[in-house]
């Protein structure tokens, strides 16, 4: 397989795999519609840096430790699952606020752009299954006759170009919708639902195994 045909072979599984629902997306989503514009870019910004990082690392053969030892993974895995459970809590906490009737409802605060950017990396760089994809999958797509560091750089950059793609229609569509979604009922019902979420993904992460 040459060159075009990795990149194009690789850009279209993880297309696939950028659109199928999952934490990135509810995550923009949540951010989007209740922190608006720019703390959302900001954590798709950090998601894509994280995705960037495992290209990193898979190219310098780093995160192939993921693959042959069973303590890194094990310290990173339960490190990931920590964090979600941590941030879903968060969550589901904050959404609590003005409870008592939507009149009384705050609006809520917007992240600050570094807390946003830190949020989005550390969902994708704690996650060991994003470092397993990659392990598995990245060098199958880097030919004999390239330097396999380029290439890895090539495809993980392809990767985020897509999700930077998906980002603008998430947060294109939250704008549609975000004055309907103003209501702070609406805003807390938001925060719970995002917030069991990724509770859930980080359950998801301490049942399943390497």
């Amino acid at each position: 397989m040459d060159v075009q045909g990795s990149v194009l072979s690789f850009a279209l599984i993880v297309g696939l795999l950028t659109i199928t629902p999952g934490l990135d997306t509810a995550l923009i989503l949540r951010t989007s519609l209740l922190a608006g514009r720019r703390s959302a870019w900001a954590v798709v910004l950090g998601i894509q840096a994280g995705t960037l990082l495992w290209g990193l690392l898979t190219a310098a053969g780093l995160s192939a430790l993921l693959a042959t030892s069973r303590l890194a993974y094990e310290t990173l895995r339960w490190a990931g699952v920590a964090y979600l459970l941590w941030m879903g809590g968060q969550m589901l906490w904050q959404s609590r606020r003005g409870h008592a009737g939507d009149a009384a409802a705050p609006e809520p605060r917007a992240d600050g752009w570094w807390q946003a950017f830190r949020r989005g990396l550390l969902t994708n760089a704690l996650n060991p299954k994003v470092g397993a994809f990659y392990v598995a999958m990245l060098p199958q797509f880097i030919p004999d006759d390239v330097p396999h560091a380029a290439m890895g750089v090539l495809l993980a950059s392809v990767h985020v170009a897509e999700g930077l793609v998906w980002s603008v229609l998430l947060i294109g569509f939250a704008g549609l919708v975000r004055d309907w979604l103003r209501r702070p009922s609406i805003k807390r019902g938001l925060d719970r639902l995002t917030g069991v979420i990724v509770i859930g993904f980080g359950l998801r992460l301490a049942t399943q195994q390497s």
